[in-house]
């Protein structure tokens, strides 16, 4: 199944980003830890202009603490970027952000001299949650439904930091048909954008593949099944998800391994490596 998620909108907001980025000093860009790569917006890169350049790698408690720390040392390699691990709904992990900020932008950030912060990501990556957590109250709407905001909006962090909210709404590139699975299995794509079994199969596949162990523990396995059809028949099974005639239910066994899966039940999961996007 080919995976088609919300077209349009990207062109405009691409354009308001653009004439925005010249008012601000430095850009936070919201990824998510276990897919960074596939939840970028890789056309961003481009309306840059030097700018300091922040990856926040949210919901870090998720992924795998290995693989995360491999993509912050990669990201640290481009000059003028800095990559930050962290779960956007934490307070307490916010505050290495503010102090990065600061560090970066060492000539603003006093009375009348703000730095001026402008926060971007994809739908679904945390970027409203990590604002509010940011100003301490609901500013930005969490959700994951298309929309466009006309104008950015301001919120001052009455620290120093003044942020803008990214005007429009920005998508990944659905192009990348591997990408978009990722995106899926994290949870990132709206339900109606997705079939479960397809998504399913294809995370099995993976952890099949990079975390064996896991698996094993988290289903009671002695033995790992030899495909993912055969997975989705185990955790089928496991959780009593049968049809007519006592055949496991292939749509919702995939839906509940999938839950599991982005609730971090089976264990800290990352869905690819810097090697990937490189």
């Amino acid at each position: 199944m080919t995976i088609r998620w919300y077209p349009g909108h990207m062109g405009k907001a691409l354009e308001q980003i653009e004439e925005l980025i010249r008012r601000i000093d430095v850009v936070i860009e919201v990824l998510d830890a276990r897919l960074p790569f596939s939840s970028s917006n890789h056309k961003l890169a481009a309306l840059r202009h030097n700018k300091p350049w922040i990856k926040v790698l949210n919901k870090h408690d998720l992924a795998d603490p290995t693989v995360t720390k491999a993509w912050v040392r990669d990201y640290q390699l481009q000059t003028g970027v800095r990559a930050l691990p962290l779960t956007a709904k934490k307070h307490a992990d916010t505050k290495p952000l503010i102090k990065l900020c600061k560090d970066l932008v060492p000539k603003r950030g006093r009375p009348g001299f703000p730095i001026r912060a402008m926060v971007v990501g994809i739908p679904n990556v945390g970027k409203s949650t990590l604002i509010n957590t940011l100003a301490g109250r609901c500013i930005a709407k969490v959700g994951d439904r298309p929309a466009v905001t006309t104008c950015p909006q301001q919120i001052d962090l009455r620290n120093g930091i003044v942020l803008s909210d990214t005007p429009g709404m920005l998508w990944p590139d659905m192009t990348d048909q591997e990408g978009a699975y990722r995106l899926a299995a994290s949870g990132a794509i709206g339900d109606n954008a997705l079939d479960y079994t397809s998504v399913g199969l294809f995370a099995g596949d993976y952890l099949l593949r990079r975390y064996p162990d896991l698996l094993k523990v988290r289903y009671g396995l002695q033995e790992l099944p030899e495909s993912p059809h055969d997975l989705m028949m185990v955790v089928g099974r496991r959780r009593g998800l049968l049809a007519a005639g006592g055949v496991v239910d292939l749509h919702r066994s995939a839906e509940a391994f999938l839950r599991e899966l982005r609730a971090g039940k089976i264990g800290r999961i990352s869905l690819e490596e810097p090697a990937i996007g490189a």
